[in-house]
């Protein structure tokens, strides 16, 4: 019957919220190479010991995985309910 979607939608043109959506799985990707860094890096530029490095690199690692498979499933609308 009738398209109710909005013009956007419609005619294919991104919308910032689309922008925005994508922004955050890099943000999530960026959080996880910042974790990797920590953990494997011998030398780094953050004074740190070794030992509160690799435990900030790996909250680092687990908080990316995790935003990022939670905006996932925002984006593509799938749910544990399914």
């Amino acid at each position: 019957m009738l398209d109710r979607r909005p013009a956007r939608e419609r005619l294919g043109q991104s919308s910032p919220q689309r922008l925005t959506r994508y922004f955050v799985l890099f943000m999530a990707c960026v959080y996880v190479a910042l974790g990797l860094y920590l953990l494997l890096s011998t030398v780094s530029i953050f004074s740190l010991p070794s030992t509160p490095r690799r435990i900030l690199g790996g909250v680092f690692i687990l908080y990316g995985i995790i935003r990022f498979v939670r905006n996932y499933r925002a984006i593509t609308g799938k749910n544990d309910e399914e």
